[in-house]
C-alpha cells in the first residue's frame, strides 16, 4: 500500500513540481494551497506525512502545526516543514509549533526524498510498522451452514494450539454482528472488530489492532467482534479486513479465523489470505451435503489446491444414527482429519465458567482430540517450512 502524503503550499509551481518528483517516487500524492484546506484535507485524507510550507497567506505554517497537533487524530503525523525562510529563529518557531523536521528551499530532490524516507521510517518503527514483518500461519476455520459450532472449533483449537507451541496465537471473530466469545468468556468489551473496521484502510497499523486485542486467561489473543446488528456494510470494508487480517498474521505465529458460515461478498478474498481451511462439519446427511457444495465452491475456485485443507467433524448431540467416516468419505472425497465426540457436559460447564471447552477436564475425550488436531496441524506447518 502506497505512502500517502499532503503537500501544503500557497505556491502551485511549488505543488505541481514536488508533487510530481514525489509520484516518481511511488508515494500517493494530495495538496492543498492554504492552511485551512489543508488541515480540512488532513482529517479527511489521514496522510501518512504532511509537507508544509510555512508562508502562506491567513493562516501561516506554525499555525497550522499547532492546529493539527491539537487533533488526536493528528498529532502523530509526521510534518516536514519546507519552506524559503532560513533563520534560526524560524527553525525553533517550527520545532516548538510541534514539526519533525525542517527544510530550507531550494533543497536537492534527492536530499528532500532522503528526509521523508527517515521521516515515514522513524513513524513506521513507532507504530510497529515493520517494514518486512514476518506473517503467521493463517487458519480459516468455516462450514457449509449455520449452527455446526464454527467459533467454538475455532476458540478451542486455539487454546490447544497455544498448549501445543507456547507462541503467539490469535483467534478473531472476523464477521460482523456474529460474535459470541465475548459472552461465553464473559468479556465485557465485545467491539473490537467494528472499531478497527469502521476506520479507512489506511489508518489501521499494528498499534491500533495491539490495543483491540483481548489476552485471555488460557493464554490466547482474542479479536471480538459486536453479537448485535449495526448498519456496518460487510462488502464495503473488504480493504479494512484484509488490512486487519494482514496485521494480526504479522502480530501472531498462528492467526486462527472464525468465519462462520461464510458471507459470500467477501469469503473468497478472505480464503485468498489463508494458508489452511478447516471446513466444519457433522456426521448428518444435510450437514454434509452442504459440505460437499462448498467442496465444490472451493475447488473450483482452485483452493483445494493451493491451501492445506482438513475436515472437522463435529459431533455435538448424541446420536444412535449417524453417517460413518466411511460414508462420509464417500460423499465429499475427502477423508475426515479429526472427529470430535459430543461431550454437551463438559460444554455446559465451559459455559457456566466462561473458559474453553477443553480446559474443563485435561484427560476428556475432546480434549485429546484437539490435542491431537493441534498437532496435526504444527506438523504440517513444519513441513511447509522446510520447504521454503
Amino acid at each position: 500500500m502506497k505512502d500517502k502524503i499532503l503537500i501544503i503550499d500557497d505556491d502551485l509551481e511549488t505543488l505541481r513540481l514536488v508533487g510530481l518528483m514525489l509520484q516518481r517516487q511511488g508515494y500517493e500524492i494530495i495538496s492543498a494551497n492554504n492552511g485551512e484546506s489543508g488541515i480540512h484535507l488532513a482529517k479527511k485524507e489521514r496522510p501518512n506525512l504532511i509537507v508544509l510550507d510555512v508562508m502562506m497567506p491567513d493562516m501561516d505554517g506554525f499555525s497550522v502545526t499547532k492546529q493539527m497537533r491539537s487533533d488526536p487524530d493528528l498529532v502523530n503525523t509526521p510534518i516536514l516543514m519546507f519552506t524559503a525562510k532560513s533563520q534560526v529563529d524560524d527553525k525553533v518557531a517550527g520545532f516548538e509549533a510541534g514539526a519533525d523536521d525542517y527544510l530550507i528551499k531550494p533543497v536537492h530532490p534527492v536530499e528532500l526524498v532522503a528526509h521523508i524516507k527517515a521521516l515515514l521510517s522513524r513513524r513506521k518503527r513507532d507504530t510497529g510498522q515493520l517494514s518486512n514483518p514476518e506473517k503467521g500461519y493463517v487458519i480459516g476455520v468455516i462450514s457449509g451452514k449455520g449452527g455446526m459450532g464454527v467459533s467454538t472449533v475455532a476458540l478451542n483449537l486455539g487454546t490447544a494450539l497455544f498448549d501445543k507451541t507456547r507462541s503467539e496465537i490469535i483467534c478473531a471473530e472476523i464477521i460482523p454482528n456474529k460474535g459470541t466469545w465475548g459472552l461465553e468468556l464473559g468479556l465485557a468489551d465485545n467491539q473490537s472488530l467494528n472499531k478497527i473496521i469502521q476506520r479507512k484502510a489506511d489508518d489501521i497499523d499494528q498499534n491500533l489492532v495491539k490495543q483491540n486485542l483481548v489476552k485471555t486467561t488460557s493464554g490466547i489473543n482474542l479479536l471480538l467482534a459486536s453479537p448485535t446488528f449495526s448498519s456496518q456494510n460487510l462488502s464495503s470494508a473488504i480493504n479494512q479486513i484484509k488490512e486487519l487480517i494482514q496485521i494480526l498474521a504479522e502480530l501472531s505465529r498462528i492467526l486462527i479465523l472464525d468465519l462462520g458460515s461464510g458471507e459470500p461478498e467477501i469469503i473468497e478474498k478472505i480464503i485468498e489470505l489463508c494458508d489452511e481451511i478447516v471446513i466444519v462439519t457433522e456426521a448428518h446427511p444435510t450437514p454434509i451435503g452442504r459440505t460437499k457444495f462448498l467442496l465444490d465452491e472451493f475447488e473450483q475456485k482452485g483452493f483445494t489446491k493451493s491451501k492445506q485443507l482438513d475436515i472437522l467433524v463435529n459431533n455435538r448431540i448424541r446420536a444412535d444414527i449417524q453417517l460413518s467416516i466411511t460414508q462420509i468419505q464417500e460423499k465429499l472425497g475427502y477423508s475426515p482429519t479429526i472427529v470430535i465426540p459430543p461431550a454437551p457436559e463438559l460444554a455446559y460447564q465451559a459455559v457456566i465458567h466462561f473458559q474453553p471447552l477443553i480446559k474443563m477436564h485435561a484427560e476428556s475425550l475432546v480434549t485429546q482430540q484437539y490435542i491431537r488436531f493441534a498437532e496435526h496441524i504444527t506438523e504440517k506447518m513444519k513441513n511447509e517450512s522446510g520447504k521454503h
